[in-house]
């Protein structure tokens, strides 16, 4: 329009934006909604851009380094966390084959707020990490440490013993566990689990699960995939003292019975390997000449 047109070229799109209050608007209604990926792009516009950027960054909740790229450089995320004081979550998978103790210990002392970490695959980390995680941020409710090696006994005993809100624990392939560092945690910890992944831990037997079982009354979700140790007497157990079990996963758990499972089955809980007879059925109907006499309502 002629009676604007010289406004528009006077006061540029950048300006114009940058005008507008930072702390009513841009921030919470307009950075807000805006990916991390595009940031990073926006603050490479102007000197202004860059700050109100760092703003926003700086007052962050939550964190998730994948919707910044599925690699991301090292600078770039102390870059991205460097003024972050207020973290509520934070997911650092994107970051496994780089992430250290020195990347992530400052990281943890400037956020005790935290309470959801998810640290999957970050096999460079040690017991220092974890142990700066138990001792800043008592708040910790979720943790992933799925597939990282170094997570052994006395690693874990120190998260048993100083993160009191813990909830859901995701332990899948952390190898050097045995049942003695389980049961220890059932007993420190056992209160309050609601979701626990022990899969493919081949050191997990009956005595961990049946401990966990006598100590976790509000355990929800328990993972056993491919613990191969683990039998029908640890899933009597869990039947007996986990009135609110909602799913159990004991795939590959060779030694564990149909008879163990059939309880819980009644109790509505989801397992996720089919009855004998149903596997049976299944097999029939896809054999040629079988399928039309199987009634699968069995």
């Amino acid at each position: 329009r002629a009676s604007s047109g010289g406004e528009w070229c006077q006061r540029p799109f950048t300006r114009r934006f940058l005008d507008l209050p930072w702390e009513d608007v841009l921030l919470p209604h307009v950075l807000n909604r805006v990916p991390l990926r595009q940031l990073l792009r926006l603050q490479r516009v102007s000197r202004a851009f860059r700050s109100l950027v760092q703003l926003h960054l700086a007052g962050l909740r939550r964190f998730d380094a994948a919707q910044v790229g599925t690699q991301i450089p090292r600078a770039a995320l102390a870059r991205l966390l460097r003024d972050a004081e207020g973290l509520q979550e934070l997911a650092l998978a994107p970051c496994h084959e780089w992430l250290s103790d020195e990347d992530l210990v400052p990281v943890l002392a400037r956020n005790p707020q935290l309470r959801s970490v998810a640290l999957g695959g970050c096999g460079q980390l040690s017991r220092r990490a974890l142990g700066a995680l138990a001792e800043g941020c008592p708040r910790l409710q979720r943790l992933s440490l799925a597939h990282c090696d170094w997570v052994d006994g006395l690693a874990l005993r120190g998260l048993a013993d100083r993160c009191p809100a813990l909830e859901e624990l995701d332990l899948t392939a952390c190898r050097q566990l045995k049942d003695e560092a389980i049961v220890y945690l059932a007993q420190r910890r056992g209160a309050g689990l609601r979701s626990l992944s022990l899969a493919v831990n081949a050191n997990v037997g009956d005595a961990a699960v049946q401990e966990l079982a006598r100590n976790c009354p509000e355990l929800q979700h328990l993972d056993l995939t491919g613990c191969l140790r683990v039998g029908s007497d640890g899933v009597r157990t869990l039947a007996e003292y986990c009135p609110v079990l909602r799913s159990l996963r004991v795939r590959h758990c060779h030694h564990v019975a149909e008879s163990s499972l059939s309880r819980l089955r009644k109790r509505g809980v989801d397992i996720d390997v089919e009855p004998p007879l149903h596997q049976a059925l299944v097999l029939l109907q896809d054999m040629a000449g079988f399928a039309p006499f199987v009634n699968l309502q069995v």
